[in-house]
C-alpha cells in the first residue's frame, strides 16, 4: 500500500513538471511591432532577430550588434563556450559533449551572427515566426542583455571561428544538462510573453511548439480585438 502511495506521488510529480507552464506577461496589442524567428537545426535553437529592431534600443547589446560585420539580420544563440563554438564533426567532439552536458558550471558564450538575407529562407530546418510588439521585443532582448557578462559595462568577445561572421560573447550562465540551449531560448521566449513548458523545453521541438502556439493566440487575439 505504501510502495503504491510512493509511486503514485512520483509519477504525479513527473507529470506535473511535464506539463508545468511558464505563462508569458499579457500584452496590449500595437501596430509598433517586430518578427523574429526561431531556427530549429533538429536538437538547436537560435532566433534570428532585425538588426534594426536592436540596433534601435542602444545598450550593451546594440553595443555588441554595432561591431558585427554587415547584415540587416542578426541570429543570435547560446551555448557551451567550447563545444557551441567548435565546428569540427560531431563524432570528434562526444566526449568534449559529455563534458558539457554532465560537469556542472560549464562556462557559456552568447553567439551573435550577421546576415545579409533572411535567415529562415535559407535555414535547412525547421522555421518558426512570431510578431512581437515592441514591450515584448524590449523584453526578450533585455533577457538576452542579462546572459552578457561585461567588462566596464561593454560586451567581451571571447572566440570567433576563422572564415565566419559570427562572434560570441562572454554570458554569466552556465551551461550543464540542467540548463542547456533549449532552455535558454524558451526563457529568452518566455521574456517576450510566450507561455513556455521549461522542463520540455530540452528538446527544440518544443521550443518551435512554444513559439507556433503563441503566434495561434495571437491571431485569435486580433481577430477579436475590436476594429475601428
Amino acid at each position: 500500500m505504501i510502495r503504491s502511495l510512493i509511486l503514485a506521488a512520483v509519477v504525479g510529480a513527473a507529470v506535473a513538471l511535464l506539463t508545468w507552464t511558464r505563462p508569458g506577461a499579457p500584452e496590449t496589442r500595437t501596430r509598433d511591432s517586430v518578427t523574429i524567428q526561431v531556427l530549429d537545426n533538429g536538437f538547436h535553437t537560435d532566433l534570428a532577430v532585425p538588426r534594426a529592431a536592436l540596433m534601435r534600443r542602444g545598450g550593451p547589446l546594440a553595443q555588441a550588434t554595432a561591431g558585427l560585420a554587415p547584415g540587416d539580420w542578426i541570429s543570435i544563440g547560446w551555448g557551451d563556450a567550447r563545444f557551441y563554438v567548435d565546428q569540427s564533426p560531431i563524432p570528434d567532439r562526444l566526449p568534449d559533449g559529455a563534458r558539457a552536458f554532465f560537469r556542472p558550471g560549464n562556462a557559456s558564450v552568447v553567439m551573435l551572427d550577421p546576415a545579409r538575407d533572411d535567415p529562415g529562407a535559407a535555414h535547412a530546418g525547421d522555421v518558426a515566426r512570431l510578431t512581437l510588439t515592441r514591450a515584448q521585443f524590449d523584453g526578450l532582448a533585455d533577457r538576452i542583455e542579462q546572459s552578457l557578462a561585461l567588462t566596464d559595462g561593454r560586451p567581451r568577445i571571447v572566440a570567433a571561428r576563422p572564415g565566419d561572421d559570427a562572434r560570441f560573447f562572454a554570458s554569466r550562465e552556465t551551461f550543464s544538462i540542467l540548463h542547456l540551449c533549449n532552455h535558454w531560448t524558451a526563457g529568452v521566449l518566455n521574456a517576450a510573453g510566450v507561455p513556455v513548458r521549461p522542463v520540455r523545453s530540452i528538446s527544440s521541438a518544443e521550443v518551435v511548439r512554444s513559439v507556433r502556439a503563441a503566434a495561434v493566440l495571437d491571431r485569435k487575439l486580433d481577430m477579436s480585438a475590436p476594429r475601428a
